[in-house]
Parts: C-alpha cells; structure tokens; sequence
C-alpha cells in the first residue's frame, strides 16, 4: 500500500480539513481528495464524511485510523532500521524547536555520541504540532519543545525553566527607553498576558515575532531590544552584541521533552542520562546570566513577568 495515502488520511483525520491537510503536506487540494479516493476505493469503504465545514470521519474511518497508525509505526520502524550506517548497531531521531538546538539539542548529541558511539543519530526541526506529528507516526522517538502535545502512546517529562530575559542591541539600555526600538516576541498566551500587564507601553509596538530565539538574528545587527531565552543569548552576551536591560523582570518559561513510550529501553536510559547532563550545564550557563542581571540592577530580586500586578490586582 502506497504510505503516502495513509499519511494523507491521518492529516485530514487530525485537521479535519482537507484545505488544512493539503497545506500541511504541501501539496494541491485536490491531490489530498485523490489520495483519500483511492484509499477509500481500496478499503471499499468511505472514510470521511465531507462539508461545508470539513471532513469527519465516518464509523469505518474511525475504525481504520488506529490500523493506519499501526502502519505509518511499522513503516518507519522498518525504514530506520534498514537505515542504520553500517558500524552502527542502533538509531535515534530526535527533534525539536529552533529555540531549543542551540546549547540544548546539539550538545544532546554530543553527549549521545560520547555515551554511546554506535547510536546513529537523526536530528529534526520544526513546531510542536509538526513534531507530535511525527511522534505519533514514529518518524522521531523523542522531541523538545516549549508546549507539549500529550497523545496515548506519548510521555512529557519536564526539563526546565527557561528563564526570558530583556536583552537589547545598544550598550547601557534602560528599561523606559524602549519605545520605538522594541521588537515584541511572541512566547505564548501566558508571556502575552504577563506581559500585557506588566509593560502595557510596549504590548503593541508594530513589531511582532513568533520566531522564538531567532528573533535574536535580527535585533544584535539593528536597533531593537527583545525578550530572549537567557541560555541562547549568553554567547551574545559574551561577545558584547547584546546587553541585557536593568531591572527587567525575566519570565519562566518551561521546557519539555516528549518521548515514545516503545523508544528502545537502552537507547532511553543513555538519552535520559546524556539530556539530564546537559539540562545541568545550561542550568549553569542561565544562573549566571540571571547573576548578572542582578549585579547591574538597583533591585537585586529581579522580579517575573506580571506577577507584582498580577498579586496587587488579586489583593
């Protein structure tokens, strides 16, 4: 059977729309009907019930879903096995966000590869809903991102907080002198809220990012200021490309890994050691930029993100 149908199908199951499945597989509308067709012609039974506000998966659909996710698991089982380079006698894929490469995701792999010399390696990127998506397919076997997509089969274990701090490209920046040069990064509706309250005056400033820690990129080589993952900016820091703002509160933002539940046991207990690692120095590297955050602040407690006005409005 062609895997393509089956991908195709387990797209309109999850968007229920094959305007969204087509967008999402890059492919024409009328492609994603063509698969589906034939795939409906195979079984000899429709598998969506189609209309004006999408498609729904009829009795039979429902019933095929969980065999064709049985065979897209197979299917790439097989394929990274027979994958395997030779010299290797296991494989690993993992992904994750933009954001959580950087000082995270590689040197994840620098220690697997120290850990363990014959685990071939796969790395991907992309967003949480692409990344559950091939979880749940078994394209990869583990992921880090920002907010977890819990499905049967899945288990979300949290890493840590990544601590957000305002940074900007300028020296000796100042937390009312932002106006007009501020690049606003969107991190989520808590970040957004928090934010909202706490510094209204930059809430809308006519520049929106939901680019995560690339955001960066653009504002160490223009006029702008950011909030920015303090672990990821730290090499910015270093260098004097960015300089962290004052008495800007930071804002916690955890971070998660996402695991299959049938990931190999030995391939799983190495991974879980060599992540644990890791998470243990970027903890290190974040703790001493929130110290020097402290040391050129005239409030040595920098406060979170909304929380004094959250507290003040519930008094």
């Amino acid at each position: 059977m062609d895997i393509a149908l089956i991908k195709t199908f387990l797209e309109v199951a999850a968007t229920g729309s094959f305007v969204q499945a087509s967008d999402r597989l890059f492919v024409t509308q009328s492609a994603v009907s063509l698969r589906v067709q034939r795939l409906e012609e195979s079984l000899g039974r429709p598998l969506f019930t189609r209309s004006k506000a999408g498609a729904e998966l009829t009795p039979a659909g429902r019933e095929f879903e969980s065999y064709a996710l049985s065979l897209i698991k197979i299917w790439e089982e097989a394929r990274q096995q027979i994958a395997i380079p030779e010299g290797f006698r296991k494989s690993l894929t993992i992904g994750a966000q933009y954001s959580l490469w950087p000082r995270l995701g590689f040197r994840w792999i620098d220690q697997l590869r120290t850990a363990m010399p014959d685990l071939s390696i796969r790395a991907e990127l992309g967003m949480p809903d692409r990344l559950t998506r091939f979880l749940i397919e078994g394209v990869v076997q583990a992921v880090l991102v920002y907010s977890p997509q819990i499905r049967p089969g899945l288990i979300a274990t949290k890493m840590m907080d990544e601590d957000l701090v305002l940074v900007a490209s300028w020296k000796d920046p100042q937390l009312n002198d932002l106006k007009g040069r501020y690049a606003f990064t969107d991190w989520g509706p808590e970040f957004v809220q928090a934010h909202a309250i706490a510094l209204p005056e930059l809430t809308n400033p006519g520049l929106t990012f939901s680019l995560g820690a690339l955001t960066a990129e653009y504002i160490r080589s223009r006029n702008y200021a950011a909030y920015l993952p303090a672990r990821y900016i730290k090499r910015f820091l270093d260098s004097g490309e960015l300089h962290l703002v004052p008495d800007a509160p930071r804002f916690p933002f955890p971070a998660w890994v996402v695991w299959r539940e049938d990931v190999d046991p030995e391939v799983a207990e190495i991974s879980r050691s060599a992540l644990a690692a890791v998470v243990a120095n970027t903890d290190a590297d974040q703790s001493r930029v929130i110290r020097q955050l402290q040391e050129i602040s005239e409030n040595q407690d920098i406060g979170v993100l909304g929380e004094a006005e959250i507290l003040k409005y519930n008094k």
